[in-house]
C-alpha cells in the first residue's frame, strides 16, 4: 500500500492495557494516530498483534543500557565495549607524559609588568650580592659602534667569517632567539641601527661557561659583546645575515622592566611624553627627530660663525621681563629677598652689547612664557637672536631666506618638505628664496572690506572703536583687553596668516604693536618690522631696531599704559637699557626664531611636544605610585654623611 505499517494492540478492556517491553526506537519516531482509519483497521488485526508479539520475543536484553535490541546490535555494542576497555587499560599501564619544558624568557611572559618587575628586580639584587655574574661593572672597552660594523663589513660574502678579526660592541636586546641549549641569537640595537649576534657554545671563551654567559640576559639589557665578523649561511636566505660571531657576552646593565614587544611598539602619545627614555628605546622616529634638531642647531651656529658673529650668553634671572610681550615666570632670589622674572627673551641684553662694541652678536638659549600649552607653544622654548649693527629689516629679510633654504637644503637634501596637519592633510612647503612679501594693513583692508585710519591714528580711542566695528563685522571675537595691538593682531592671524602656507613675510606693523621697533622711514605711524610664517605660524621676527632714546622712553611708556588698561604681556619700562641707548647704539637689525617651531616643519611634527625631548606636562594624579627597584628588593637606605655647601 506504500504506507508503513504501525501495530498497536487492541483495547480489551476499560483498563488500560498491559505495555509491551521497552523498544529501541529512532529519535525522530512519531507515535501513530489512534484516529487514522488505518491504524484501526491494524489494531483489529488478531494476526497482526501476534506477529508483532512474536518479533518482540526474539529480542535480547543490553544490561548496560537496558534496551531490548536484536542479536546482531547487542553483538556490535559488546565488541565496541571491549575494544574500549582494552584502549583504557593500555593508556593506564603507559609512563606519565613528560610536561614540556619551557625557558624561563616563556614564564616571564605570561607576567604583569608589575610580576616581572619584582622578579627581575630580585634577581638582579642577587647578582649584586654574589657579582656572579657584576650586574653593572664599571667598564667594557668599545672598538667599533654598530654603525660602523655594519658599513665596514656590509661586504661579507655569505659563509664568509673573518675570526682573526675581534670586534667589541656594545647595545641594547632587542630580541633573543634559542636553537637548543647551545645555539643564541641575539638582535642587538644602538644608534637607530640593529645588528645580529649569533652565539655558538663551541666558540664560547672567557672563565664563565656559556650557559653561564647567557643565563641571565633579557630582552632590554645592555650588554658588550667580544667577537668576529661574517655572514650566516642559511638554507632559506641566498644572501645570509651580517652577524657578530661571539665568542663572550658581558652583562652591562640590565633592564628591570619588560620593554614593549616590537609588534605592538610604544604608541600611546601621552606615555611617550612622560617616559622619553622609552620612547627613544622603541621609536626610531623619535630619534630621528632629535638628531634632525641637534643638525638644525649645529647649522645655525656655524651659519652665523662663519659671517663673524659672536655667540653670547645673557642672564635667565631678570629685574624686569623685557624684550617682548608676554607673561613671565616669578622666582625669589632668598640671598637678596627680590623677586626674579625667568626671561621671555635676551633681546635687550644683546642691544646693550652692540652699544658696547660687539657689533655681530647672536644667542640660541631658552626662553620661559607663563602661557598657555597647545600643538605649538610649550613655556619653556628654545630661540636663536642675532643682532647686527649697521643693518636694517630689509638685509635681514634677504639674509633670512638665504639661512632658512640652506639649511632645508642641507637637512632635507631639497627646497620642498611635505607637513601633516593634525587631521592628516598633506601639504607641501617650497622654502626657495624668494619668499613672498606682504603689507599688513593693505591686506586688512582687502579682507575686510574697509578703510584703515592712517598709521599716525592706529594709536587712537577712535580706531579703537573702529576696530571693534570690524570685529564685529566679521564675526571674530577677540578675548580683552580690547585694545588696539590686540585687536589688529587679531585680525591678522584671522585674515592673514592662515594664507602663509609656503615662507611668507608679513611686515609694515604699526607702532603700538612693536615698542622695539624704528618707526618706518616712508610710512608714519608703522614701523620696520616683518615677522616670517609657515603654515599659518609665526616662526621669526625681526625689525630695524629702534636706537632713539627719547622715541624709545615714550614707546615703553606706551606700554605701561597698556598694562594699566589690564594687559599682562605689555612690557615695563627698562631704565638699565634706555640709559645704554644713551650711550649711542648705531643703526641695527635685530631677528629672532623659535627654533621648535621650524623643527616641526622639517620633521613634520604637528605637535611641539615631539620635538621637545621633555615637554611640560600636567601631573598624573591617577597614576599609583611606583615603587622603586630597592623597595622590592628590601634594600635599606644606606646612611650619609652631609657633605656642607661651600
Amino acid at each position: 500500500m506504500g504506507r508503513e505499517t504501525y501495530i498497536v494492540a487492541p483495547a480489551q478492556s476499560d483498563a488500560p492495557p498491559s505495555l509491551p517491553p521497552k523498544i529501541s526506537c529512532p529519535s525522530n519516531f512519531i507515535p501513530p494516530s489512534t484516529s487514522d482509519p488505518f491504524v484501526t483497521t491494524i489494531m483489529s488485526d488478531p494476526n497482526a498483534v501476534k506477529e508483532a508479539e512474536a518479533s518482540m520475543a526474539n529480542l535480547l536484553l543490553d544490561e548496560v543500557t537496558g534496551e531490548k535490541v536484536s542479536k546482531s546490535e547487542l553483538k556490535r555494542r559488546q565488541k565496541l565495549r571491549e575494544k574500549e576497555a582494552k584502549k583504557k587499560e593500555k593508556e593506564a599501564a603507559a609512563p606519565p607524559k613528560a610536561e614540556k619544558k619551557t625557558s624561563a624568557e616563556d614564564d616571564e611572559a605570561n607576567l604583569t609588568p608589575n610580576q616581572y618587575f619584582e622578579i627581575r628586580s630580585k634577581k638582579v639584587q642577587k647578582m649584586r650580592e654574589t657579582k656572579n655574574p657584576n650586574p653593572y661593572p664599571h667598564k667594557f672597552q668599545v672598538t667599533n659602534d654598530l654603525r660602523e660594523f655594519l658599513k665596514e663589513y656590509e661586504g661579507l660574502q655569505k659563509g664568509e667569517q673573518k675570526p682573526e678579526v675581534t670586534v667589541r660592541i656594545a647595545g641594547r636586546i632587542f630580541t633573543k632567539r634559542a636553537s637548543g641549549n647551545k645555539l643564541i641569537f641575539y638582535d642587538l640595537r644602538a644608534e637607530g641601527v640593529k645588528v645580529q649576534v649569533m652565539c655558538q657554545a663551541q666558540n664560547a671563551t672567557g672563565s664563565v661557561s656559556f650557559e653561564d654567559q647567557h643565563e641571565h640576559l633579557r630582552r632590554g639589557d645592555i650588554i658588550g659583546i667580544v667577537g668576529f665578523p661574517g655572514r650566516t649561511a642559511p638554507k632559506n636566505r641566498p644572501d645570509g645575515e651580517l652577524s657578530i660571531f661571539a665568542t663572550e657576552v658581558i652583562l652591562l646593565s640590565p633592564c628591570l622592566h619588560a620593554i614593549p614587544s616590537e609588534h605592538y611598539g610604544f604608541q600611546d602619545k601621552e606615555q611617550r611624553y612622560r617616559q622619553r627614555y622609552l620612547d627613544l628605546i622603541m621609536n626610531d622616529r623619535s630619534r630621528n627627530i632629535f638628531r634632525t634638531r641637534a643638525k638644525i642647531i649645529t647649522y645655525m651656529r656655524s651659519y652665523f660663525d662663519k659671517r663673524d658673529f659672536t655667540e653670547v650668553e645673557t642672564p635667565m634671572m631678570n629685574a624686569i621681563a623685557g624684550g617682548a610681550t608676554a607673561k613671565p615666570f616669578v622666582t625669589h632670589h632668598n640671598d637678596l629677598d627680590m623677586n626674579l622674572f625667568m626671561r621671555i627673551a635676551p633681546e635687550l641684553y644683546l642691544k646693550m652689547l652692540i652699544v658696547g662694541g660687539l657689533e655681530r652678536v647672536y644667542e640660541i638659549g631658552r626662553q620661559f612664557r607663563n602661557e598657555g600649552i597647545d600643538l605649538t607653544h610649550n613655556p619653556e622654548f628654545t630661540t636663536c637672536e642675532f643682532y647686527q649693527a649697521y643693518a636694517d629689516m630689509y638685509d635681514l629679510m634677504d639674509l633670512t631666506e638665504d639661512l632658512v633654504s640652506g639649511l632645508v637644503k642641507h637637512v632635507t637634501g631639497g627646497y620642498e618638505t611635505t607637513f601633516h596637519t593634525q587631521t592628516g592633510e598633506a601639504h607641501t612647503i617650497n622654502w626657495k628664496a624668494p619668499w613672498r612679501r606682504v603689507e599688513m594693513i593693505p591686506a586688512l583692508e582687502e579682507a575686510c572690506g574697509e578703510k584703515f585710519p592712517p598709521g599716525t591714528e592706529l594709536h587712537t580711542q577712535e580706531t579703537n572703536e573702529f576696530l571693534k566695528k570690524i570685529l564685529k563685522k566679521m564675526n571674530v571675537e577677540c578675548s580683552p583687553p580690547l585694545t588696539n595691538a590686540r585687536m589688529l593682531d587679531k585680525l591678522v592671524g584671522e585674515f592673514i596668516e592662515d594664507t602663509c602656507q609656503n615662507p611668507t613675510f608679513i611686515m609694515g606693523h604699526p607702532q603700538m604693536m612693536s615698542p622695539l621697533a624704528k618707526y618706518h622711514r616712508d610710512h608714519p605711524g608703522l614701523c620696520e618690522r616683518f615677522e616670517a610664517f609657515v603654515m599659518g605660524k609665526e616662526i621669526c621676527n625681526s625689525y630695524t631696531e629702534l636706537n632713539d632714546p627719547f622715541d624709545q622712553r615714550m614707546r615703553f611708556e606706551e606700554q605701561a599704559n597698556q598694562k594699566s588698561q589690564g594687559d599682562d604681556e605689555a612690557q615695563l619700562i627698562d631704565e638699565t637699557f634706555c640709559q645704554s641707548l644713551e650711550y649711542g647704539l648705531p643703526p641695527t637689525g635685530g631677528w629672532g626664531m623659535g627654533i621648535d617651531r621650524l623643527v616641526m616643519f622639517l620633521t613634520d611634527s604637528y605637535s611641539i611636544k615631539e620635538v621637545l625631548a621633555f615637554p611640560m606636562m600636567k601631573d598624573d594624579k591617577t597614576a599609583a605610585e611606583p615603587k622603586s627597584a630597592a623597595e622590592v628588593a628590601g634594600i635599606e637606605p644606606s646612611p650619609e654623611e652631609g657633605i656642607p655647601h661651600k
